[in-house]
């Protein structure tokens, strides 16, 4: 049965865009996967002791993939998410099977464009969408690139990268209704996508708008996906919003907080790495960012850092961690900003 979205063309189409990887000796590769398959192991201790969240018989596969592993394992994930929106809309607004099918494969090339694109800046990620117990996945190529350009210790680099992602699994691990609760508010998300044509006619136009900011170098970083938010997806992904901020930030906080004889060249690392992230890249590289709204991706990182900061400096690690006992306890947006207000909430 033909799909709107060709999920074989969208991989075939991400190969084909995704950058050349850096230029490697097979030794050289078989090195770098080892090394990271050790790095991940190392930097489960150190997450244990600066989360204090005890994560069980660790059930998710960790992996050290290339790009074109990677981008497998996210188109499944978003056809996971997509094909259940997909059939609603067409019951809803039936297409011929010809239209279905060449909309399929154009459909499936977007998605590619985009998928190659993100194939070669994502380091690492926990993905849960493919696989039910969850996937850490190391994107080997992009890491060696990086730590190339920046010029720093490889082995330092990569433990630190490690932290980082291993704290996503064990966010998402130790803490058992985490994954349902991320999965509930995707559905939360979907269910609300409008299907009257006329509607999506009348938000397409002010994405038109939003477009040409973009391209300007203007507007709140957002994306262009965002203006073709209705009210109650906008209340859902200001939710989203502030629980991604707390994961990236709760994950940036761990890896910035182990001790210089853990990574000695630690505060070499991070500031290079700052640099590269605010300089964003070429001029078409910065487009695509803007257009996706990785900007806003950038200060989830930014502000939920220093939530988790402030907050464990007020008051002490433990007590954050009554972060994690319900999806009440969460932050909302407004609370990432004004940490002092979750404490109140929270803590009262």
């Amino acid at each position: 049965m033909a799909s709107l979205i060709d999920w074989d063309v969208a991989v075939r189409s991400a190969k084909r865009f995704s950058p050349t990887s850096p230029g490697v000796s097979r030794r050289e590769a078989d090195e770098v996967v080892n090394a990271l398959y050790r790095a991940s192991a190392d930097a489960a201790d150190h997450v244990a002791q600066l989360t204090h969240l005890q994560e069980p018989p660790v059930t998710a596969a960790t992996r050290v993939v290339d790009r074109a592993a990677w981008v497998e394992a996210n188109a499944g994930g978003m056809a996971t998410i997509m094909d259940p929106l997909v059939s609603r809309l067409t019951e809803e607004n039936p297409v011929g099977k010809v239209a279905e099918r060449v909309g399929g494969r154009l459909t499936g090339v977007q998605v590619g464009l985009v998928l190659g694109f993100l194939s070669g800046k994502v380091l690492g990620q926990f993905e849960f969408f493919d696989r039910p117990g969850g996937q850490l996945m190391l994107v080997a190529p992009n890491l060696v690139a990086v730590e190339r350009q920046l010029k720093v210790d490889p082995a330092d680099f990569r433990l630190w990268v490690c932290l980082h992602e291993v704290t996503h699994r064990v966010q998402f691990t130790a803490v058992p209704w985490l994954r349902q609760h991320m999965l509930d508010e995707v559905t939360a998300l979907t269910d609300t996508v409008e299907s009257d044509p006329a509607e999506l006619r009348r938000r397409l136009s002010g994405a038109v708008g939003e477009l040409v900011k973009v391209v300007r170098g203007q507007g709140d970083g957002a994306g262009v996906v965002s203006v073709l938010a209705s009210p109650e997806q906008r209340a859902v992904l200001d939710r989203v919003t502030a629980f991604m901020s707390l994961v990236e930030g709760h994950a940036e906080y761990v890896m910035n907080s182990v001790a210089d004889s853990v990574i000695p060249t630690q505060k070499t690392i991070e500031s290079r790495f700052a640099s590269r992230r605010r300089k964003g890249g070429n001029p078409l590289d910065r487009l695509l960012r803007r257009l996706l709204g990785m900007e806003a991706k950038t200060r989830q990182y930014v502000d939920g850092s220093a939530f988790v900061r402030d907050v464990v400096g007020r008051i002490g690690l433990d007590d954050f961690n009554a972060i994690w006992t319900s999806p009440q306890t969460l932050p909302t947006k407004a609370e990432i900003a004004e940490p002092q207000r979750w404490i109140a909430r929270v803590h009262a």
